[in-house]
């Protein structure tokens, strides 16, 4: 099995260079888990403080049940991913079973930051981008997916999304393998990055469909 870590701040590209690798890879051998599936239940919160927990900090995540996910994975059992709502902050009852495959792909803004993580990725990617396309991302993903105004999402920009990518996330970029600048736009990086799992998983690159310069 080929455990694949992808990081980065939020907004860097992480999604377009998962849906490229996807792109690249057989898909009946790929499994994805979501750092965000595995934020903290808050149902226990009242809803009015729920809008000042900090997403970007470690201690939001449950790293014990993914560290456990993914032992059953590399085991061959299938695992019940959580479902998170960033609506209410809680977690649903419904869950998304999750099969083992030869490529598991791990997914998140922290995911570095827990030396265990760390340690059972073969290959550790860091997509970096400014922070200004990352802001603008981010802005327009939190009104569009997560019903947040323009004045909620800056505020907590400053209060809690760059603090923290400053003091967590991008200190965790010394660990990666390979950087990809420019998040999912950068090709180059991304014909890299499938050259290296194609020679990690030992598959002739006829079975890929690698994009162009």
């Amino acid at each position: 099995m080929l455990i694949i870590g992808i990081c980065g701040g939020t907004g860097s590209g992480k999604t377009t260079v998962v849906n490229k690798i996807l792109n690249i890879l057989p898909k009946d051998q790929v499994a994805i888990l979501y750092q965000d599936a595995y934020y903290k239940d808050n149902s226990h919160v009242p809803v009015e403080e729920r809008k000042f927990i900090n997403f970007d900090h470690p201690d939001s995540i449950e790293f014990d049940l993914l560290l456990r996910h993914i032992d059953m994975l590399k085991h061959g059992e299938t695992i019940p991913m959580p479902v998170y709502s960033y609506i209410s902050c809680t977690r649903s009852e419904e869950v998304i079973s999750i099969s083992s495959k030869d490529v598991i792909i791990l997914e998140g803004i922290l995911l570095f930051t827990d030396p265990r993580l760390r340690d059972v990725c073969n290959v550790k990617v860091f997509v970096d981008a400014p922070s200004d396309e990352r802001l603008l991302r981010v802005i327009k993903r939190d009104i569009i997916e997560r019903g947040r105004g323009i004045e909620q999402t800056l505020d907590r920009y400053i209060d809690t999304v760059k603090p923290m990518h400053e003091q967590f996330i991008e200190p965790t970029k010394k660990y990666a393998d390979i950087i990809v600048p420019l998040g999912g736009e950068n090709q180059v990086a991304i014909n890299i990055l499938a050259s290296t799992i194609r020679h990690k998983l030992g598959i002739e690159k006829d079975h890929y469909v690698v994009a162009p310069f």
